[in-house]
């Protein structure tokens, strides 16, 4: 029997990587094909036991610490490389993480490194929004993996649907009805994203195809949705308590109030503003169809609605 590919996962505990290890091992064809090597801050915790419970073999790296990753990497066929902008708020820290990992993955002759990667919404824009650093910082890395030469894929995770569960919440302006209140009009689209149940199964695809997709981006979402659209789906999914259920649009002042109020620094607040005001003129994914990257899926991606029946924060309405 031929001997398997290693695919190494960051974030193996995480949400996104922790789709793709359930992914590939979920499927004959690929279980057969890969061995997983899950990257983890500590191999002791319950969740990466959890993981060698399943065949995967743990190795605690600090995502920092170029040593730990160099030895992560050895004999690696296939990365997948994940950060987390938000643990420090710190755009160069994430940049260098991922520079790192495309340096090492480089000289560890990795043949597939997949980067979870974003649009630069500073160039996307012409600079009319130069404060969406994880996504700018994402794209720094993408741009850095092209100009060094790894065979890459850049897997562009969409808008996440859990968003949405603490974004839809009672208004006491609203006569306590639910509402989405966002700084964008209610049609500007949206590429909805289930990260939890899907991130995996564009990976899966991408790691399948590879000839097809190295070079390119493959654009993870299931389809565009408007603020509008999202809320009529809320209330067919809840027509008893969330029958009332509404979109507004908000000011950007209101906006960044509402995040201050919840302890939001000031540069987050900016940020995220940001992050939805660019999305209805430039779009999300500039405007691209998803077509293209849908084809390389095997399995159907999550709807809202699916999500939503599935969503633990609204089980009191159903």
């Amino acid at each position: 029997m031929a001997q398997k590919k290693v695919v190494v996962v960051f974030g193996a505990t995480g949400n996104q990587g922790g789709s793709v290890i359930k992914s590939i091992q979920g499927d004959p064809k690929t279980a057969e094909e890969f061995k997983i090597r899950g990257i983890t801050r500590d191999t002791s915790k319950p969740n990466a036991k959890a993981l060698e419970a399943k065949g995967v073999e743990t190795v605690a790296a600090d995502i920092n610490n170029k040593d730990q990753i160099k030895a992560a990497l050895q004999g690696a066929y296939a990365v997948f490389a994940v950060t987390n902008y938000w643990e420090k708020m710190d755009a160069q820290l994430e940049e260098q993480q991922g520079k790192n990992i495309a340096d090492l993955s480089k000289e560890a002759g990795v043949q597939h490194l997949i980067w979870s990667s974003l649009f630069n919404v500073n160039h996307l824009t012409n600079g009319k929004f130069p404060n969406v650093e994880h996504f700018d910082s994402k794209a720094a890395v993408e741009q850095y993996i092209r100009d060094i030469g790894v065979p890459a894929t850049f897997f562009m995770p969409g808008f996440f649907m859990s968003n949405f569960e603490g974004f839809i919440r009672q208004s006491p302006d609203n006569n306590n009805a639910y509402t989405l209140a966002l700084p964008m009009p209610d049609d500007t689209p949206i590429p909805m994203f289930d990260a939890g149940d899907d991130t995996g199964k564009f990976v899966k695809g991408i790691l399948t195809h590879r000839e097809k997709v190295l070079g390119k981006r493959v654009l993870a979402a299931t389809d565009y949705e408007t603020p509008k659209q999202i809320m009529e789906t809320f209330k067919e999914c809840f027509p008893n308590g969330g029958g009332d259920a509404a979109f507004v649009k908000v000011s950007k002042d209101e906006y960044k109030g509402a995040l201050a109020g919840a302890g939001m620094p000031e540069k987050a607040q900016q940020e995220l503003y940001e992050n939805m005001a660019f999305m209805h003129d430039y779009g999300y994914y500039g405007k691209a169809s998803l077509d293209e990257s849908h084809a390389i899926l095997d399995e159907k991606p999550t709807t809202f609605k699916n999500f939503l029946s599935k969503s633990k924060a609204f089980a009191d309405l159903k």
